[in-house]
């Protein structure tokens, strides 16, 4: 049962979000040429919120089999939430596979203070064990939480990002997910304070989940 205490947005994370809609999984290459430039201009490599709204309180079920009240078991921790699916072609098993790679680079004290939530938007598909099976991939300490799509919609509709949209299926009975790609990144202090688009290198988050870690600006 979710329980949704945060329904305010900021015009940051709206203006953020609302051109980076994907039907399925597309690429964004040109957030790969901004990265650079949006380090010149605030010193990160992602996109930075100006003012920086609260971690959102909602409880999904964890692909362990337990009840996940995300403010609550990430709290105090470096935390990236993206929603997306295991069937997802490109800008899932992207984001997720970077995450795991920059999480092994990082000194161990940030890796234990690191904290990957994936949230399944294929909730019919995507079963508990399959979302386990799919994490194990990538990092076996990645979070994996599914819920009722409404439910899931209502969460993603919080943080301003856009509900899933199912495509029609092929003759397989194989449909895409159309989902937002960015990765919200929350610091220890429980704020979203960057978004990264897909396109983030791994060199972007060496850089930026330090300064996350310590909440500074």
């Amino acid at each position: 049962m979710i329980q949704l205490r945060w329904t305010q947005l900021t015009a940051a994370i709206v203006a953020a979000v609302a051109v980076a809609f994907v039907a399925g999984c597309n690429v964004e290459p040109q957030e790969r040429r901004d990265a650079e430039l949006r380090e010149r201009e605030t010193g990160w490599r992602g996109i930075v919120l100006e003012n920086p709204p609260p971690k959102p309180s909602f409880t999904l079920d964890a692909a362990d089999g337990r009840s996940f009240d995300f403010r609550a078991e990430t709290d105090g921790y470096t935390t990236f939430l993206f929603f997306g699916y295991t069937s997802c072609p490109d800008v899932c098993p992207v984001h997720m596979a970077s995450l795991a790679a920059v999480r092994r680079d990082l000194p161990s004290e940030l890796q234990r203070s690191m904290k990957v939530v994936f949230v399944t938007t294929d909730p019919e598909r995507d079963t508990p064990e399959r979302i386990r099976s799919w994490l194990a991939n990538f990092d076996p300490d990645f979070v994996g939480l599914t819920g009722d799509k409404v439910v899931v919609d209502s969460i993603q509709l919080s943080l301003g990002l856009p509900p899933s949209i199912y495509e029609e299926p092929d003759e397989n009975g194989f449909y895409i997910v159309g989902h937002a790609s960015q990765v919200l990144a929350f610091s220890p202090d429980g704020s979203i304070r960057v978004i990264y688009p897909f396109g983030t290198r791994q060199s972007d988050w060496m850089h930026d989940i330090p300064k996350l870690a310590a909440a500074v600006d």
